[in-house]
């Protein structure tokens, strides 16, 4: 498939390095511009490129940047994207550490909503909760007992699809958790965020989440 990857940090990087190693078409971007990703390019074979053209012919496109970052995104950054293109979003709010105070979050909107709201385009939210170096050290083989198992939300139930499939090539298994309303229960404070349980251990995790947001978690 041809994927871009708008952000080139931990979790960005490495998802370059493995969808490139699977054969991907990759193309990256990040804020400081293409030519900051030379080294990345030269190690994966990803193509390096601005962000206003991350997205174009892409069937699958990941945002994994900074959620205070998202607003500035430019305009129309997925029109030359894929009809039915499947926009991952990996983001977290981090309002003490990083994001500052975002209101509609904390009015109890689900953080992939806003991001959808943000740039008019549906998301499933995926790796918002996985440690970035499992992603090279963690993949194993389908059906191998124990494999982690990553959860995922969204509305849209055929993108949805592409991203679990795209997830289990990668090398891991997926519990789905149902729409974006739902997706507080992958939020950062939630028995799931960081959890490398198997399928079984984040059905659990995700059914003991509690939609409270505890101090920690609250601007």
């Amino acid at each position: 498939m041809k994927i871009g990857i708008i952000g080139a940090g931990n979790i960005g990087g490495n998802l370059t390095r493995r969808l490139t190693a699977l054969g991907h078409d990759v193309s990256v971007a990040n804020s400081r511009g293409p030519h900051t990703l030379t080294d990345l390019a030269e190690e994966t074979g990803a193509t390096p490129v601005p962000v206003e053209e991350a997205a174009r012919g892409a069937q699958v496109v990941v945002v994994t940047i900074p959620l205070k970052a998202v607003p500035g995104l430019p305009a129309g950054f997925l029109d030359g994207a894929a009809a039915d293109v499947a926009v991952i979003d990996t983001g977290n709010y981090y309002p003490r550490q990083r994001d500052g105070r975002i209101a509609e979050i904390e009015d109890g909107l689900t953080e992939s909503r806003w991001t959808e709201r943000q740039i008019g385009h549906p998301v499933i939210k995926a790796f918002n909760g996985t440690y970035a170096q499992d992603i090279l050290d963690k993949p194993r083989p389908k059906g191998t007992p124990g494999r982690v198992a990553l959860p995922v939300s969204g509305d849209d139930e055929a993108a949805k699809k592409v991203v679990r499939d795209l997830i289990d090539e990668l090398g891991f298994d997926t519990v789905d958790n149902g729409g974006q309303d739902e997706s507080w229960r992958q939020q950062p404070g939630t028995p799931v965020y960081g959890n490398a349980g198997d399928v079984d251990e984040i059905r659990a995790a995700l059914a003991a989440a509690s939609r409270e947001r505890t101090a920690d978690w609250r601007a």
